[in-house]
């Protein structure tokens, strides 16, 4: 049995249900793949960091964090003065890079990536920052370290888009795609047709946790454009930023102009797309009316969408219904397991 040592980046709803994930899988890990997972360490913003070469205590780690206390006691070496020193030191395989992502510079994630690559880790994240801004260049270091960059979870969780290109869909040339990238907007729009102003929907949704304490990257279209950019860059060889996809979020949509689109039997939605023309890629984040007959009308709550244009199949769509951690850790040990057989 190969064990597979691990270490983590980032220990938030995210990083905490990779760990439990990786506990209720652990059986099948073991007897279909071959390999034993092993969390030797865990770096946090707020929290500290700990290292235990032999394995941490992971169950003691998410009570101290929920806790508020810190890991430093969990560690068994010194303590690295920073994340990068903590990349390191840790004598992982494999990083999974989960920081708060930086619509628009992609660090400090891209940097942990890097270090780790250059450590000789496989590195796995569900940052979209380092997919949007670096998405090359840490290709291209981890084929020269002999290692995978993989990101599944950065766009639609644990939904299959980026492996789905590497492996079932061979020689198929993709022309464009268009969907419902973000889910916090696709609820506020839909708390607004339900008689909320904007405000009030916008409460609501940082009451529940959709929304972040500052939901300015999700209303003025940011994380729906670092997800277009991150899509083109990966699957349409783009080598595009958030900044250069044309953007407008969704603070001007009124309750009259939703109630007015509900009269007409049309529906406001927050619309990604992109597609490749004679010019290049063209790009966009926009409000839109859309119509019953559209794949997009039926999208609801927290649910994402995306159809894809191949030249082979004209409409292939993937609907993600109800996303939360646990699918976006789901989407990080698809990744594990593909690094741990080649796929």
């Amino acid at each position: 049995m190969k064990e597979v040592r691990l270490a983590l980046v980032g220990f938030g709803n995210v990083g905490k249900a990779l760990v439990q994930l990786l506990d209720a899988k652990r059986e099948i890990l073991n007897q279909e793949f071959g390999f034993n997972p092993i969390i030797i360490g865990i770096a946090t913003g707020s929290h500290g960091m700990a290292i235990n070469p032999s394995g941490l205590e992971t169950h003691k780690a998410i009570s101290l964090s929920e806790e508020g206390k810190n890991l430093d006691s969990l560690s068994t070496l010194a303590q690295p003065k920073s994340i990068i020193e903590f990349i390191e030191t840790c004598p992982a395989d494999v990083l999974f890079e989960n920081s708060p992502v930086n619509h628009h510079t992609g660090q400090p994630a891209t940097d942990h990536i890097k270090t780790a690559l250059q450590s000789g880790m496989h590195a796995i994240t569900a940052n979209k920052g380092p997919v949007a801004h670096a998405y090359k260049e840490l290709v291209a270091l981890a084929d020269k370290n002999q290692r995978r960059f993989l990101f599944e979870s950065a766009v639609m969780d644990g939904a299959p888009i980026f492996s789905l290109f590497r492996g079932p869909l061979p020689a198929v040339e993709l022309k464009g795609f268009q969907g419902i990238l973000n889910s916090c907007t696709n609820l506020l729009i839909e708390l607004m047709e339900q008689g909320k102003d904007f405000e009030e929907a916008v409460d609501y949704g940082k009451s529940i946790g959709i929304t972040e304490t500052d939901p300015a990257a999700d209303i003025e279209g940011w994380d729906a454009a670092i997800k277009v950019a991150a899509l083109c860059n990966v699957l349409m060889g783009g080598s595009i930023t958030p900044e250069q996809v044309k953007r407008t979020g969704i603070s001007g949509l009124t309750p009259a102009m939703i109630q007015q689109a509900l009269i007409t039997g049309e529906r406001w939605k927050l619309v990604c797309s992109a597609k490749q023309t004679v010019n290049g890629l063209e790009t966009s984040v926009e409000p839109q009316r859309v119509a019953p007959n559209s794949p997009l009308y039926s999208v609801n709550g927290t649910s994402s969408f995306v159809q894809f244009e191949l030249d082979t199949l004209p409409g292939l769509g993937i609907l993600e219904s109800n996303p939360g951690p646990k699918t976006t850790a789901y989407g990080l040990l698809a990744d594990l397991i593909n690094v741990m057989r080649g796929a």
